[in-house]
């Protein structure tokens, strides 16, 4: 959520922004309501003071046993234009802040102009023999027929018991995706400095709305209406949520989490775009990094959390790049993100593996988190930053994918081998 002070004094600001994203065009309405508000409040002041000075006139008269009547008329008069003004100040309250939700974060300066995917930027890609000929297009089984030929997923069973896009890991392929989750967990706990958390797997609305998630990409959760309870689109609703109404000291920052997840999107509009094996599924598993930073240091701590990724990638071997978003393709409650790309050289494509976003204080707002420079000062909006560390679907489709060997069998990175009984897939 924008401040409504930032949005009143500068509209056209607001206004760059919400068509760069291609957001509902509410600021005018929000404006006019904002301006209203005002001007009732204001006019709600002169009516209590005069309530006040009736008031204080009623009790003189009936000191003097002089007549009152008229003067209490007049009193009711004043309070009943109160209590309507107030009602009508909750009802602008309700609108404006229902208004405000829809409005996305402005994009960082640093962010380039453009209106979707193709205007994003490679600022930079890793091979792990630096051979420029690993980002091409091989021979080879895809990860579909590589999980067939060893048992390590079934998708048909998975939709036989849930739903397509709910996958079953199975064998070595379950070993597999656990190792690469406790790998992940390891290293960010133990290396990169993030304190390990275990998160619900189900939040309520008003989580969602601070992060952003609603009312916005309603349609994009998981429901239970009996409960009211949705289920996690990734591990960043919950943890971000932790200190929802809460004032941190400045000592404390920056609070680094990391957390395992599994996560549930129903890819509502995703019909026609590839949806074979792991490249779009309903529920996924995913390492998840939250991080809660001063305003002042929040940048160097979004080029951080977006390292301690890659690094994960850099361990594991993966090839990758990393893309700045442009202002059209960056989400609706980022102001800056990169994306990590796996490279899958049998698919002969990118697949998004991480978002590293800083959101600055787009969801502290929403969710009210501040802290304070000192127990003194006013309590201040917190900047909050989150970055997948990784998402294992389609971390597992480039790791099958280029550990894959000219006999068929599939060598298992060295830094997963501590994790597992099996050195190769064969």
């Amino acid at each position: 959520m924008l401040d409504i002070k930032l949005i009143r004094e500068n509209p056209d600001l607001v206004r760059k922004a919400i068509a760069t994203k291609h957001g509902d065009d509410v600021l005018d309405q929000l404006l006019v309501q904002d301006r209203d508000r005002r001007l009732i409040i204001q006019r709600v002041e002169v009516l209590k003071n005069k309530r006040n000075t009736v008031s204080e006139e009623v009790a003189r008269l009936k000191r003097a046993k002089e007549p009152a009547e008229d003067v209490i008329a007049e009193m009711k008069i004043v309070s009943d234009e109160i209590a309507a003004l107030d009602t009508r100040l909750r009802e602008l309250g309700v609108s404006i802040g229902t208004l405000s939700d829809s409005i996305p974060n402005i994009v960082h300066s640093s962010v380039p102009e453009g209106e979707d995917a193709a205007g994003n930027v490679e600022v930079k890609r890793y091979a792990p023999t630096n051979d420029s000929h690993w980002f091409e297009k091989k021979e080879g089984l895809d990860h579909l027929a590589l999980g067939e030929k060893y048992q390590l997923f079934d998708f048909k069973r998975g939709a036989k018991v849930a739903a397509a896009g709910f996958p079953v890991y199975t064998g070595r392929g379950a070993a597999l995706e656990r190792a690469l989750i406790n790998f992940m967990l390891d290293t960010h706990a133990h290396t990169h400095g993030y304190e390990e958390v275990f998160p619900p797997f189900f939040v309520n609305a008003d989580s969602l709305r601070g992060t952003g998630n609603l009312p916005k990409f309603g349609d994009q959760v998981y429901y239970m209406p009996e409960d009211q309870l949705y289920a996690i689109p990734t591990a960043e609703v919950p943890i971000t949520n932790l200190f929802r109404d809460e004032v941190l000291s400045r000592e404390k920052l920056p609070i680094k989490y990391c957390a395992y997840s599994a996560c549930f999107r129903r890819e509502a509009g995703s019909y026609g775009r590839d949806t074979r094996g792991f490249l779009r599924v309903h529920q996924f598993n995913k390492v998840e990094l939250v991080k809660f930073a001063h305003p002042e240091t929040s940048w160097e701590e979004h080029e951080k959390l977006t390292r301690d990724a890659e690094h994960i990638l850099e361990l594991l071997e993966i090839p990758y790049r990393r893309l700045l978003l442009c202002s059209g393709d960056t989400g609706f409650s980022s102001a800056k993100t990169y994306d990590l790309e796996v490279w899958a050289p049998i698919e002969g494509k990118w697949l998004e593996a991480s978002s590293c976003s800083n959101f600055e204080s787009f969801q502290a707002r929403r969710a009210n988190i501040r802290f304070r420079e000192d127990p003194k000062s006013k309590p201040e909006f917190i900047h909050t930053l989150n970055g997948s560390g990784l998402a294992t679907s389609r971390l597992m489709v480039a790791l099958l994918e280029n550990y894959q060997q000219k006999d068929g069998t599939i060598k298992m990175p060295a830094t997963l081998q501590p994790y597992l009984r099996f050195n190769v897939i064969e």
